[in-house]
């Protein structure tokens, strides 16, 4: 996954980013940085080339769409949307079913070209771990394991890309903030990969860009709210009653952002999380830190996502110097997760990485 999707997909957006660079012309990273994770869950997932850095992809629009949707309806009063006849006549509802059809479209689609080449192969999964080195997707895996597994992966394909799109368009808007973490963080992937991409031997070593993401996460995790359903009557420290079927929501933006929990809670201080430790998670932070929740329904792509985040700064970074466009208003807009209200646009430049100081790693 490391060298023939992450690193590949990564290779192909700073190619495309290059014109970009000579010229000077301002790019909307937020833009970029989404098309490039829909090629990844496309080539991960179900082993197909979205090329959305080439071409505009229905599948991105209709996700965002769908997400919007998504938590729109979490907060109604009134569910009217189950009322069919009301849906074909509401353009919210109607816009809501296009983008559904859409995602589940391009879904069944990918999952028919797959389950074509695995049935014409016979193959079988009898060992404990399975790789086919022709197509490592998730999804061949998946088919010849005889899984039926559909709505899960809409929702990889929905959930997988959006959220690691925005972790990258936040980190990268944080370090412009702070040239200091930049300079570190460049340093340190000069340092480790001598010029060359990535391996995954190589994330290890990546300490300081990997703490960039994590407090990146901190300051803009993904979801800024977490919705959990009481299966039973339960009463919550504070002696707060919850009845059966109650939804209760959940703050992650707030915890993240509490003085009480955090000191400089507001700053962008990747140091916070010391490099020598563990990966801060949910376990080794007493819960104050939940990007991906945590228990039974903790997100099943956190480690994906952190390593495809962290292969394509590290690219990234090596490859491009970039600076914010000067007077922008960067704000936010949340839904599923964290977005820029009006993109985040950076002027790029060509950069050599620095490897004189390799021999010293």
């Amino acid at each position: 996954m490391v060298d023939r999707v992450f690193c590949k997909c990564a290779e192909r957006l700073v190619e495309k980013l290059q014109p970009f660079a000579f010229d000077g012309t301002a790019v909307n990273m937020e833009e970029k940085f989404s098309q490039l994770t829909l090629d990844v869950i496309g080539l991960s997932v179900f082993n197909y080339n979205f090329d959305s850095l080439t071409t505009d992809s229905p599948v991105i629009d209709a996700v965002y769409t769908a997400l919007k949707e998504a938590e729109l309806r979490s907060t109604d009063i009134l569910p009217y949307w189950k009322i069919s006849a009301l849906c074909k006549i509401v353009p919210r509802q109607i816009k809501a079913e296009k983008a559904v059809t859409v995602i589940r479209k391009a879904v069944e689609e990918l999952i028919v070209k797959c389950k074509e080449i695995v049935e014409k192969e016979g193959e079988r999964i009898n060992e404990e771990e399975y790789v086919n080195d022709a197509d490592p997707s998730i999804l061949r895996f998946l088919l010849a394991s005889r899984e039926e597994l559909r709505d899960d992966l809409l929702s990889m394909l929905v959930a997988g890309h959006e959220t690691t799109g925005s972790v990258l368009t936040w980190t990268l808007y944080l370090l412009s903030k702070d040239p200091s973490a930049l300079v570190k963080a460049q340093q340190e992937v000069d340092r480790v990969l001598e010029g060359r991409n990535p391996t995954y031997e190589d994330i290890k070593d990546l300490k300081f860009l990997t703490r960039c993401i994590t407090e990146s996460l901190r300051l803009y995790p993904h979801p800024p709210v977490l919705i959990r359903r009481a299966q039973v009557d339960d009463v919550l420290p504070g002696d707060y009653k919850v009845k059966a079927g109650q939804d209760i929501m959940i703050s992650v933006y707030n915890i993240h952002h509490s003085s009480q929990v955090w000191e400089r809670a507001e700053e962008f201080v990747p140091e916070r999380f010391d490099l020598e430790s563990s990966v801060p998670n949910e376990s080794n932070t007493d819960y104050r830190f939940i990007p991906f929740s945590g228990g039974p329904r903790k997100c099943v792509g956190d480690q994906f996502a952190l390593l495809e985040a962290i292969v394509a700064l590290a690219i990234f970074l090596q490859r491009l110097n970039f600076e914010l466009v000067p007077d922008q208003n960067i704000s936010m807009t949340t839904g599923a997760t964290i977005h820029t209200t009006n993109g985040l646009y950076m002027k790029l430049s060509q950069r050599m990485p620095d490897i004189s100081s390799s021999t010293s790693k």
